[in-house]
Formats: C-alpha cells, structure tokens, sequence
C-alpha cells in the first residue's frame, strides 16, 4: 500500500441496517481521498469483544461495551441506532410477568449488547441467562432449550424483533417501548467509534466520512436497500425496508443533543444498576 494511503479497518454486522449505511464506503461511491476503508463483518457481540483489545480503527459497538473500551475508542455523533419507542423485546411461548422473568433461564445474545444492558435496568435485578447466537434465539425459545441448557424466554435483536411470530412466540415487554415511557428518550441501542490513537486529524476525517456515506445511502435509498437486501436474513424487501427505516433514520444521521443525552443516561442506569463499575460520562469526537 502506499506511504500516503491511510488504511481504515471497519467493523459492522452483517445486518441490513448496518450494510445499508457502510453502502456508499462499501462500494465507493463517495470519495475518500487518502483513505481506504476495508471492512470485517461479525455480530456485534464479537466486535464488542474485539473492541475491549482496540482492534478495529472505526467498529460498530454497543453503547453497553463502550463504558469498558472507552480508553481505546471516542464515540462518533453519527451512525447510531437508536430505538425511537421500539426496540430488543423479551418473548417467550406463554405470556409472563416481570418477576416471572427474573427467575426463569433467558436466552441474550451477548453479555457486552445493550439489550443485555436495557433488560437488565428493566428487571431491576439479577437473572439467570444463557448466551446465545442472536439468530437462534427464536428457535432456543420456541424449543426450551439450547445445547441442553433449559430456555424459558428471549432477549431478540435484529430482525427477529419482526420475525419472532414465525416461532409462535409471545412479546413479553418491547424494551425501546418501555425506555421511551420511562424517559421519553430513545433507547440507545449501537453506536460508531473511532480509535483514540488515531489522532485528532484522522478521527475527525473518518468521522466526517461516515457521515457522507449514511447520507448518500439517505439519498439513494432504492440504491442502498438493493444492496442492504444482500444481508437480511428471513426478510422480504418490505421488511427490510421497514428495518433499515427503524434504525437508519434522522438518529443515525446526527445523534443530537437528545440522543447525546439518552446515551449519558443509559450509562448513568447501567451504573445504578450494578452492571459497570464506575459512572461513565460518554465522550464524542470533537464538533
């Protein structure tokens, strides 16, 4: 590569919502003058887990994780996903109450995700879980059991949030609902981060071309979509269009004083809570 080309690894899901805002660097449509972008696809668990050693120079991660790899990673304003009075929902095959739920064995898709987090301030409580492939959570629940282990419900992620009624399976508590009732906020669900050691320079370049490539896939949405359906498991165009809408939206373009604060929040409950340490106040790339 050449001394003046500046590589830039990115890590995202391979999930419609986040192949739909990568679009434009994906497939460069968008100039990026000295850098280039390659990008390594995991579920947002692993890239939690890579984010803990600072692997990746631009990642994907869930608002949860950042509080354990923030001395690796400042927060982009951009290319978040934020669920606007929806989000993960707790099913199971039988309907529950809360303190049903804190007793009964509950397929999560990862210790680091920010579901794990929000159901966790929900419950006000310890409860038991088992980690999970977030693609085979429905069928753990519909089954009861995954690898032997008993499952009484599940924490879905991703599309299962539109699919679970294929499994048969019963919404328990939507968790982005429950959050907007709460606080009248959105829930803050993954977010972009840029690698500290980067420099000033870099991180605000990088930053700024994110942005152009959520915007550009904003304004060639037929375009983006055609490409995003390579990635949507179990949904039809519609659905995937009513996915990408949920989680690629105005909150991905600019998280806003609002969304900057839903974060700050969730932080300060996960705190509360018991589930981190010590307060983080989150920090962003300087505007």
């Amino acid at each position: 590569m050449p001394k003046d080309v500046t590589l830039i690894r990115v890590g995202h899901s391979p999930d419609p919502d986040d192949a739909f805002m990568f679009f434009a660097l994906a497939k460069e449509k968008i100039p990026t003058g000295r850098y280039r972008f390659t990008h390594e696809l995991a579920d947002i668990e692993t890239l939690n887990r890579r984010a803990l050693q600072g692997e990746l120079e631009l990642t994907a991660i869930s608002f949860h994780a950042y509080a354990f790899v923030r001395k690796h990673y400042i927060l982009c304003h951009c290319g978040a996903s934020m669920g606007d009075g929806y989000g993960p929902i707790v099913v199971a095959r039988s309907s529950m109450n809360v303190n049903d739920l804190r007793q009964t064995p509950i397929a999560v898709p990862g210790r680091w995700t920010s579901a794990f987090l929000a159901l966790r301030i929900f419950l006000q409580d310890e409860f038991p879980f088992v980690i999970v492939p977030f693609d085979e959570i429905p069928r753990a629940v519909a089954s009861g059991s995954y690898q032997g282990q008993p499952i009484g419900a599940g924490l879905l992620i991703h599309e299962g949030q539109l699919t679970f009624g294929q499994q048969g399976l019963k919404l328990i508590v939507d968790l982005g609902a429950w959050w907007k009732e709460q606080t009248g906020l959105p829930l803050p669900l993954g977010g972009n981060a840029i690698r500290r050691d980067l420099g000033q320079q870099v991180i605000a370049d990088v930053h700024h071309l994110l942005r152009e490539s959520i915007d550009y896939a904003l304004s060639h949405r037929d375009e983006a979509l055609a490409y995003a359906l390579n990635f949507a498991r179990d949904l039809d165009r519609p659905l995937a269009d009513r996915f990408v809408g949920m989680y690629v939206n105005e909150w991905t373009r600019d998280l806003g004083e609002a969304g900057r604060q839903s974060v700050a929040l969730f932080l300060q409950k996960a705190y509360e809570s018991g589930v981190i340490a010590e307060p983080v106040v989150p920090e962003f790339v300087p505007m």
